[in-house]
């Protein structure tokens, strides 16, 4: 019996890529609309929050316990306290945006942008040494980025085009090669947002405006989902001292009234194992 709880009552406009930080035990999650990264300790409830200078898409963990983060106009890093950035790469006169970021088993981060009036989006990879690459060009809108148990695939969303792309992917070199159709997401009106893996190579992908959770075998057969009080689900992660409950990560927008429960953190306890996230080694 799945049963779907209110982590906690963010009432969020846009909360966004939820990843569990296994080094401080706490829930990282962002809230683009306010600009700020979140810890959520589930053990206490207690949720605390760093406010930025401008949207912040993604935040995931440093190896020095402070923080790598994919913001508007660009990528930086932050100091254990999480708060003195550093930028790493600067974007911000390409008429992009930057999104959903991962990162891999060696510690690169892999990161996404949002196409502009006249650029399009790209897939980026940077690697611990501070080299920075195009991966993946003319994209709309880059999302969930995650790699399969045995670190051979990389799976990725471009939301507008209602699908998850899978790679071949060389976790020595970094090398994404060889995209193709992974499952389209048909049946609902909801489109692919962010993603997560299990140890058993599900897929898992939260549908924006489908107010629900998917999950795919990982031959691309869809065999879950799971139905939310909240049709903007936005993202989702393994987290707890197990990896086993899935949080999901929801926006409220303008859907107050409509939707109470919109913008809210969420869990499914006990739900599947997933894969423990690996920080940047950069």
């Amino acid at each position: 019996m799945v049963t779907v709880e209110v982590a906690l009552p963010a009432s969020a406009g846009f909360a966004e890529c939820p990843t569990w930080d296994a080094a401080e035990g706490v829930l990282l999650w962002v809230e683009m609309s306010e600009c700020a990264v979140h810890r959520f300790d589930p053990t206490d409830g207690i949720d605390r929050a760093t406010v930025f200078a401008q949207p912040v898409a993604a935040a995931k963990p440093r190896v020095d316990q402070g923080l790598v983060l994919s913001l508007r106009d660009g990528v930086a890093v932050t100091d254990r306290e999480g708060t003195a950035l550093r930028w790493l790469v600067d974007w911000s006169e390409q008429g992009v945006r930057g999104n959903d970021a991962g990162i891999d088993h060696r510690g690169r981060l892999w990161v996404g942008t949002i196409a502009g009036e006249s650029s399009p989006g790209s897939l980026f990879r940077l690697s611990p040494d501070g080299r920075f690459e195009v991966a993946v060009q003319d994209l709309r809108m880059s999302n969930g980025i995650v790699w399969s148990p045995d670190t051979t695939r990389m799976y990725h969303v471009d939301t507008p085009t209602g699908r998850i792309d899978v790679f071949d992917y060389d976790a020595a070199t970094g090398r994404a090669t060889n995209r193709r159709v992974f499952a389209e997401v048909t049946g609902t009106l909801g489109v692919p947002d962010g993603l997560c893996v299990d140890a058993d190579g599900g897929v898992w992908v939260a549908l924006f405006r489908g107010g629900a959770v998917r999950r795919y075998s990982p031959d691309g057969r869809l065999d879950r989902e799971i139905g939310f009080p909240a049709s903007l689900t936005t993202s989702c992660t393994f987290g707890g001292p197990d990896l086993t409950d899935l949080y999901v990560t929801t926006a409220r927008r303008d859907l107050g009234q409509v939707e109470p429960m919109a913008g809210n953190l969420f869990v499914v306890p006990g739900l599947a194992q997933g894969c423990p996230a690996t920080p940047f080694a950069g």
